[in-house]
């Protein structure tokens, strides 16, 4: 997704990834030079991690128990997300026990050894010792659950010129850059879900415990406060860029919609300024709201018109969630920091010709994963809520498409529910807000009574591509149980 991004983010994409190598302590005075080649091999794969843009904390190469517990306390100390173990040849468990045992960050292994295959008319005990990457695997493994931990997951391949073993290692690296974020963010809350709304009503404590962030209780009348400072001239440029990132077109067959208005314009522009002086002062990474205020008053005309400014903002990587809906937020903040977008949706209208269902919402979306131009309309009621004002308007890119709810158990825990599906061009109906024709299998039918069986939250993020595994792998890392309902064919 980044290669078309707009609007930069906010903050740049982030994690501490340690990796360390292991071997066997025996094989250095065997075998003259292969200690050093396992440097080497190690060097190549930290290079490949940094290229993905994380920070690399490298630990270096361990081979025996000794050096493994002194080694658990360097990756204790560091304040790691992720690590991985690069498995450049055969080393005894003893080297991982401890490590395993007792370390919180999740470890990846990675056995990814240089040749596709051993040159057998010239093979040795030393090429092969340098192509034994997967040899200590399943005792590695082995160990880990013996410890009473997860079997840590496994790149497989060779270290050059495996497009399949780089893919898997940038999505790590992404995996750490969720991890990250979540452990650290502050998320804002201000005012109340919908009343009636059960499915989001989120205990604050349960998401600090489930996800590590901290819910900033705010006011609504903080937002006020920053917007009564607005300037004419901090308007006038928060104009000229909305107007260089919007189309503004006539309205088409919906009645309560309108050519965008000055009046809307300039109170969309006000707004906006004052969410990022709000969001700058509370320290926000994220903001989930609702809030109705006195009619007609001064407070409500600001709470009703943050559609333009929250999705600025989602867009730079800060995700904020209409109707209060905290679980959404986190969502939404999962699917950005997997570098895929994170639109607030929900479903709308099935079309039983063609088979999809419409995904959208009047906001707050991601404008990066926008098909063209996003739009701006006046509309002279928001539906279903008091207010009117100017509305965003798009349908998402063309292609996969990966849709992430969170729900909650019975039992009061937190359950991802993930589909991929496949987002196709075609006419939306030009109401003023998102909508995407979503296309998933086997058919719309039947995917959506699956969907709903599975308890999601009535929302969910909407991101481009295919990555219901990496949220897996993040919901499995989280002890976060996880239902797929769809997945998207290559």
């Amino acid at each position: 997704m980044s290669n078309s991004l707009r609007i930069p983010r906010r903050k740049p994409l982030n994690a501490r990834v340690g990796v360390f190598g292991v071997g066997h302590h025996a094989y250095w005075p065997q075998f003259e030079g292969l200690r050093d080649e396992m440097h080497r091999k190690l060097a190549v794969f930290e290079a490949k991690v940094r290229a993905c843009g994380v920070e690399v904390v490298s630990f270096g190469l361990v081979d025996d128990a000794r050096s493994a517990y002194e080694l658990r306390d360097r990756l204790q100390a560091a304040n790691l997300d992720l690590v991985f173990c690069d498995m450049v040849t055969y080393a005894t468990s003893a080297t991982f026990g401890a490590i395993v045992r007792d370390l919180n960050a999740p470890i990846v292994l990675v056995a990814l050894q240089p040749m596709k295959a051993m040159d057998y008319a010239r093979a040795s005990t030393y090429m092969q010792l340098c192509n034994d990457d997967f040899c200590s695997v399943p005792e590695f493994t082995g160990v880990a659950i013996r410890m009473g931990r997860k079997p840590p997951p496994v790149i497989l391949g060779t270290l050059e010129c495996d497009p399949e073993a780089d893919a898997e290692i940038a999505e790590w690296s992404r995996i750490a850059c969720v991890l990250h974020d979540l452990k650290r963010a502050r998320i804002g809350h201000f005012g109340h879900v919908l009343e009636n709304m059960l499915d989001m009503q989120t205990d604050h404590t349960a998401l600090t415990s489930a996800f590590g962030c901290h819910i900033v209780q705010t006011e609504a009348d903080d937002l006020l406060r920053h917007f009564r400072k607005v300037t004419g001239d901090d308007a006038k440029t928060m104009k000229t860029r909305i107007l260089e990132l919007f189309d503004t077109p006539d309205p088409k067959s919906d009645p309560i919609t309108r050519k965008l208005t000055a009046e809307d314009l300039e109170m969309a522009a006000r707004v906006a300024v004052a969410l990022e002086r709000f969001v700058e002062e509370k320290e926000l990474d994220g903001l989930a709201y609702y809030y109705e205020a006195e009619p007609e008053s001064e407070l409500r005309r600001v709470v009703s018109n943050l559609i333009v400014g929250n999705s600025l903002l989602t867009a730079a990587g800060f995700p904020m969630c209409g109707e209060s809906d905290l679980k959404t937020c986190i969502a939404m903040l999962i699917e950005d920091r997997l570098d895929i977008g994170g639109s607030f949706a929900e479903f709308h209208p099935i079309d039983f010709n063609e088979g999809f269902v419409l995904v959208g919402h009047d906001g707050p979306h991601h404008l990066n994963i926008a098909d063209g131009k996003p739009l701006l309309r006046s509309l002279t009621k928001y539906h279903g809520k008091p207010g009117s004002g100017a509305s965003v308007e798009f349908k998402i890119r063309e292609g996969p498409i990966t849709m992430l709810s969170i729900g909650l158990t019975g039992q009061g825990r937190f359950k991802f529910v993930v589909a991929e599906g496949r987002s196709v061009r075609g006419p939306i109906p030009p109401t003023g807000n998102t909508n995407t024709r979503g296309f998933f299998r086997p058919d719309v039918r039947t995917f959506l009574k699956c969907w709903v069986a599975e308890g999601p939250t009535h929302h969910f993020a909407l991101g481009v591509g295919r990555h219901a595994s990496a949220i897996e792998r993040i919901g499995s890392i989280l002890d976060i149980e996880t239902a797929v309902v769809a997945r998207e064919s290559e």
